[in-house]
C-alpha cells in the first residue's frame, strides 16, 4: 500500500511521469542496451561451466551439489541452491540458467550506478554502469551458468547495506550487511574482498555505535554460524576442505614459463587498457589537486585499495607461488575489483569538469589543466569505443580466449554456442541497437553540459 502511495506521488509531481523518466531514462537506456547486447552473444561454455551445472543438477537430484562422477563440488553451496529453485519450477535447462545470471549481472550493473551516485555523483554513476556492462569481462560472465555474478551482486548489495549503516550509525543495518556478507561468502569465497572498502568506509565514516567490538562481532556472526552449520553439519566435509581446493595446490608445469605481466595482459582484452590509463589518471589528478577534490579522495582510496590488494594476491598467487589457476584465471579471481576500476575510471568525467573550472580562476595552470581535461575525457571515450568493438568483433567467434600470455595464448577461454558469422543476422542488429541504447543513455544524461559547451562555442565564435 504504502509503495503504490509513492508511485502515485511521483506521477502526480509538477513534473510527473516525464520527469520521472527523463531522471532515470539513462540508467533505463544502459540496462536495456546491456540485455540487447548479452543477447546477441552466448551463451557461453567452458569447463567450469559444465561442472556448476554438474553440482546444479546434483542439488535437483540428491539435495546436495554432487557433480555427475559422485564428488561434491569443492565450491560454497548457496549459488547452486539459487539455480536449482530456478530449474526446479521451470525445468532444467543450460540457457535458463544463463538466463538467471544475465539478470544478476544487470542487478550489478544497478549497483554499480548506485555506489557510484554515493561516491562521485549522478554523472560519473552513469558513465560507470555503463563501462561495466559493456567490458568483454562483464558481458563474459553475465552469459556463463557461473557462480561469479550472484557472488559479486551480494557483495555489492552487503557494501551498500554496510554503506548505509555506517552513515545512519544503524545496527539494524549493520546486521543486514553482515546477513548479506554471509550469503556472499557461502556463494563464493571471493566475497572476503568485499570487506576492503567496507573497513575503508567503516573506520573512515563510521559511527560511535558500530565502532564497538560487540557490533562487529555481531556482523560477523551470521557467516560463521553459516559456515559451520554447511561445513560441519550439513555436507559432512569439515571446515578443512574449505582450505583443501585444487586452486591452492595444483603448480604450473617446472618447464612452463609465466610472464609476470599476466594481470595487465588479461585487463588489455578484459576491460581495456585505456579504462586502467583512465582510472590511474583519475588518481593522478586527485592526488595532485588535493584540496579540490578532498571530498572524492576517501572513495578513490576504497577503490584503490580495493583494486591493490585483489590484483596484489592474484599476482602472488599466480607468480610468487605459481599456482595454475590464479594464473589462467584472472577473469574469475579479480572479478571482484571490476566495479571498482569502473567507478574509478569514470570518475575521471567528473574531476575533468572541475578542472576546467578551475581553469577560469588560475590562468597559469589553464594550459596544464585544459590538457589534462581534455585528454581524459578523450581518453574515456576512446575506452568505450573499443570495448564496443572488441565485443562487435569476437560476437563472430565461436570462442572468447583472454589471454594473459600473447605469446603462448594462454588464457580462459570460453566457447561461443552462438556466433554471429552471418553478417545479415538480425542479432547483428540487436547488438547495434543495445549500443545505441547506451549511447542514448550516455548523452541525455549529460545533455545540459552539452548544451552549455556548444552554447559556448557559438558565442566565441
Amino acid at each position: 500500500m504504502e509503495f503504490s502511495l509513492r508511485i502515485k506521488q511521483v506521477f502526480k509531481s509538477e513534473r510527473g511521469f516525464a520527469g520521472f523518466l527523463s531522471d532515470n531514462y539513462p540508467l533505463f537506456a544502459i540496462l536495456v542496451g546491456a540485455v540487447l547486447v548479452s543477447a546477441s552473444i552466448g551463451p557461453f561454455h567452458s569447463v567450469d561451466t559444465q561442472m556448476e551445472f554438474d553440482a546444479v543438477q546434483g542439488v535437483i537430484t540428491w539435495g546436495r551439489p554432487y557433480m555427475t562422477y559422485g564428488e561434491m563440488i569443492n565450491q560454497p553451496p548457496l549459488g547452486f541452491y539459487v539455480e536449482a529453485s530456478l530449474f526446479s519450477l521451470f525445468g532444467t535447462s543450460y540457457n535458463l540458467g544463463v538466463a538467471l545470471i544475465t539478470v544478476i549481472g544487470l542487478g550489478c550493473t544497478t549497483l554499480v550506478y548506485t555506489l557510484g551516485k554515493i561516491f562521485y555523483g549522478k554523472s560519473t554513476a552513469i558513465l560507470a554502469a555503463a563501462f561495466f556492462a559493456l567490458t568483454p569481462w562483464q558481458l563474459a560472465l553475465s552469459r556463463s551458468l557461473l557462480i561469479d555474478a550472484q557472488c559479486l551482486f551480494l557483495s555489492m548489495l552487503c557494501l551498500l547495506v554496510g554503506i548505509y549503516a555506517v552513515r545512519r550509525d544503524s545496527f539494524k543495518l549493520f546486521m543486514v550487511s553482515g546477513t548479506l556478507f554471509a550469503a556472499a561468502f557461502l556463494t563464493k569465497f571471493f566475497a572476503v574482498f568485499t570487506l576492503i572498502p567496507l573497513t575503508i568506509f567503516y573506520f573512515y565514516y563510521g559511527g560511535s555505535r558500530l565502532k564497538r567490538a560487540s557490533a562487529v562481532v555481531a556482523y560477523f556472526l551470521p557467516v560463521v554460524l553459516l559456515v559451520l552449520l554447511w561445513y560441519q553439519g550439513l555436507s559432512g566435509r569439515g571446515l578443512i576442505s574449505t582450505m583443501g581446493i585444487d586452486d591452492f595446490t595444483n603448480r604450473n608445469p617446472g618447464d612452463f614459463q609465466t610472464t609476470p605481466l599476466f594481470l595487465m595482459n588479461f585487463l588489455s582484452q578484459g576491460l581495456g587498457m585505456l579504462t586502467v590509463v583512465a582510472a590511474v589518471l583519475s588518481l593522478t589528478v586527485s592526488f595532485a589537486r588535493r584540496k579540490l577534490f578532498s571530498k572524492l579522495i576517501p572513495f578513490d582510496l576504497m577503490c584503490l585499495a580495493t583494486i591493490a590488494i585483489v590484483g596484489g594476491i592474484n599476482t602472488v598467487l599466480g607468480i610468487g607461488l605459481n599456482l595454475v589457476a590464479p594464473y589462467h584465471n584472472p577473469i574469475k579471481y579479480d572479478y571482484q575489483f571490476l566495479p571498482f576500476i569502473s567507478l574509478l575510471a569514470a570518475s575521471l568525467v567528473g574531476k575533468c569538469v572541475m578542472l576546467f573550472k578551475e581553469v577560469k580562476q588560475k590562468e597559469k595552470l589553464s594550459k596544464v589543466l585544459l590538457s589534462v581535461a581534455a585528454v581524459g575525457l578523450v581518453l574515456l571515450a576512446v575506452a568505450m569505443l573499443l570495448n564496443v568493438n572488441f565485443v562487435n568483433y569476437y560476437s563472430t567467434w565461436d570462442h572468447w580466449l583472454f589471454k594473459v600470455d600473447f605469446d603462448q595464448f594462454e588464457g580462459y577461454s570460453f566457447v561461443n554456442s552462438t556466433p554471429l558469422v552471418d553478417e545479415n543476422s538480425y542479432l547483428l542488429n540487436v547488438q547495434y541497437l543495445g549500443f545505441a541504447f547506451v549511447l542514448s543513455g550516455l548523452v541525455w544524461a549529460s545533455r545540459h553540459r552539452l548544451y552549455g559547451f556548444i552554447n559556448g562555442l557559438f558565442k566565441r565564435t
